[in-house]
């Protein structure tokens, strides 16, 4: 099997698309000259991005005494950021490797994508708790290595290190399930290039000529990231959870939490790649392969990962009225009429009610109502993590500790630099590397043209074209 099949010999897929076409469609962005749009989007990731270090430098040299924290509020707008950034990294882990696992077909549009935008994620939120520290230049610290430093060592009983571990782990299976995909895909845009970016490219593809026993290897190596990923997506955000649930703290003492987190973490970063891929689409011109169907797909996930996190909403507030704990119950009245209303408010209109519209299908079909909801439900889980931090420390047992957080411009401009730096890779990404599987789509195209014999092919051809 070669990386470039001739146009001469392919047949017709579906009886629309060549092999030919396939890959002039998908490799052709990162051989254009970038179109203005890129190049305006691309100066404001960098100014974003630029906006964002010179505020990290500066809270290194100042200290965190230039964020608004207080002796109350131990974690601000860092935490929250930090657990936002996490869950939004969790969508493309799950679309590429469980739903590999389980053959779902509806994730080639859509999984090359997700999983890059699951390595951006990580290293945006990987950064709140390095400056979090104060002395970031002391982070080495959380590494438990064999050292001089006598009675300091890591505390291994505490959540904050399991958090090193987990997202340390996630971050590299992550990296190289994403990678071992785009070998072949990297193989084919080599063979079209001339000059620099050929020799570029071959690095990249690690010498692959598409042999039989490259095929064979790529898809065992696939496999084995792909089951060592899915235990990953579940057990990163029950441990990122494990900050809050192992504490003493009214409010976060619950062993919802877990699957509330996870849920969370699926459900905002589904909605993510709605966002990306959605803009993706129209742009590069790939509504051929990023379809509806997929779109619809998707928020089939949003509409129940969404649901379930309602339902932790109203657990929670059942189990601290149940409970007959007086300072659970405080924790959760202060949450809905407390000084930070607005936000617990925001986060229930967001994720909780707004989701129900992906009961009508006409809605889970559309993109506009799609691009906008994806949108709204990241706002919203942005809230829920404000509300879970912010709201829970500025009441504590102590009335004359008590405090109003207010983020510093400080905190706002790093938070504005990891969208910076998100986007500029997303955007860098998208001219480097095919945005679609190449290699998968194919394969699953030539499927669903040739497979099908017998009384039932006729029907089995139409669902693939609904699906692809």
């Amino acid at each position: 099997m070669s990386a470039v099949v001739s146009p001469i010999r392919e047949p017709l897929v579906n009886g629309s698309k060549t092999y030919h076409q396939i890959t002039e469609d998908i490799c052709s962005p990162t051989e254009r000259t970038p179109s203005p749009a890129w190049i305006a989007a691309f100066i404001v990731a960098v100014a974003c991005l630029s906006f964002g270090v010179a505020c990290i430098l500066w809270t290194i040299w100042q200290g965190i005494g230039t964020w608004d924290l207080n002796r109350t509020i131990g974690w601000g707008w860092d935490i929250t950021n930090f657990v936002w950034w996490v869950g939004i990294g969790h969508a493309g882990t799950l679309i590429s490797a469980i739903l590999l696992l389980f053959r779902q077909k509806w994730r080639t549009g859509v999984n090359r994508a997700a999983e890059a935008m699951t390595i951006f994620a990580v290293i945006c939120a990987a950064l709140f708790p390095g400056i979090h520290m104060g002395r970031i230049w002391l982070s080495f610290f959380v590494l438990p290595y064999p050292n001089t430093r006598g009675p300091l060592w890591v505390n291994f009983n505490s959540p904050l290190l399991w958090d090193v571990f987990a997202i340390s782990t996630y971050f590299t299976v992550s990296l190289l399930f994403w990678y071992t995909g785009l070998v072949p895909d990297f193989a084919t845009v080599r063979d079209r290039a001339r000059g620099f970016r050929k020799k570029f490219y071959n690095f990249l593809s690690f010498g692959w000529t598409g042999k039989a026993k490259h095929w064979q290897r790529w898809e065992s190596l696939s496999l084995i990231l792909a089951g060592l990923a899915t235990p990953l997506v579940l057990s990163v955000h029950t441990i990122v959870s494990f900050d809050f649930a192992t504490s003493v703290i009214p409010g976060w003492h619950t062993t919802i939490f877990p699957p509330y987190f996870v849920a969370g973490a699926i459900f905002s970063g589904f909605a993510m790649v709605q966002t990306l891929m959605l803009i993706t689409r129209k742009v590069l011109k790939l509504e051929d392969y990023i379809t509806v169907a997929h779109i619809e797909s998707m928020n089939k996930v949003i509409l129940l990962t969404g649901t379930i996190v309602g339902v932790a909403y109203l657990t929670e507030l059942f189990i601290a009225w149940y409970s007959g704990y007086v300072y659970e119950q405080f924790a959760f009245y202060n949450r809905a009429a407390g000084i930070y209303w607005w936000s617990y408010f925001g986060m229930m209109a967001c994720n909780v009610l707004s989701p129900q519209i992906f009961w009508v299908k006409k809605f889970r079909r559309s993109i506009f109502v799609t691009f906008f909801m994806s949108i709204f439900v990241n706002i919203g889980m942005w809230f829920e993590r404000f509300v879970i931090i912010a709201t829970t420390l500025a009441r504590d047992y102590l009335p004359s500790a008590w405090s109003y957080y207010v983020p510093t411009w400080v905190e706002i401009g790093i938070f504005i630099g990891t969208l910076g730096i998100f986007f500029t890779f997303y955007l860098i990404f998208v001219r480097v590397a095919p945005v679609v599987a190449i290699a998968e789509i194919k394969s699953i195209l030539k499927s669903a043209g040739d497979q099908y014999t017998g009384p039932e092919a006729h029907r089995k051809k139409k669902e693939a074209e609904q699906v692809h």
